[in-house]
């Protein structure tokens, strides 16, 4: 957790003093490196760490753009409501890949992406994400925050291959009650 701390920090120090200021809506990638804490058994990048490197693509998107000072510097947080991941290929410890965050769409509440890490052309896996940013007890209107965050387009509904991935999370909470018992 040390790790993850600190390459936030590095995120965060780097976003404001030597990286350029990047559009909310653009893709943004970034070359990694699978290191020997990113593994289990000394081999390959482990499942839990996918969704570190997902983290750490989304911070730098916002520190880079205007969203850090019109969400956080607000009072504001960023909440990950759901995130799905699809592993296709493995990657070897010290290889390269990078990730590509994509901005998928939004609608009042929650703003959807995909991050695509791929290796020599090809797709080793897919996550897609689905977060909000919440003051108090309440979500805001994501709507509002991305106009304040100067883009131009008052809409962009997700895809619908996107929004059928976090269809039934709902339901899904509501049935694990039943697991409880």
């Amino acid at each position: 957790m040390v790790y993850y701390w600190l390459h936030l920090l590095y995120i965060f120090i780097c976003s404001k003093l030597l990286w350029k200021e990047v559009d909310l809506t653009s893709k943004q990638t970034r070359k990694r490196r699978v290191g020997i804490l990113d593994c289990d058994t000394f081999r390959y990048m482990s499942n839990a760490k996918y969704p570190y490197y997902m983290d750490f693509i989304r911070f730098e998107k916002m520190f880079r753009s205007k969203l850090f000072e019109h969400t956080v510097k607000k009072g504001m947080y960023a909440v990950l409501g759901s995130q799905k991941i699809i592993y296709k290929k493995p990657l070897r410890i010290w290889s390269t890949f990078t990730i590509t965050l994509i901005l998928e769409g939004w609608d009042d509440k929650w703003v959807y992406h995909s991050q695509v890490f791929e290796q020599k052309g090809l797709v080793c896996a897919i996550g897609y994400t689905k977060a909000a940013f919440w003051r108090g007890k309440k979500a805001q209107d994501i709507r509002i925050i991305i106009k304040k965050c100067g883009v131009t387009r008052s809409e962009m509904g997700a895809p619908k291959r996107i929004l059928e991935i976090f269809k039934n999370d709902n339901n899904l909470l509501k049935g694990s009650s039943n697991i409880l018992i």
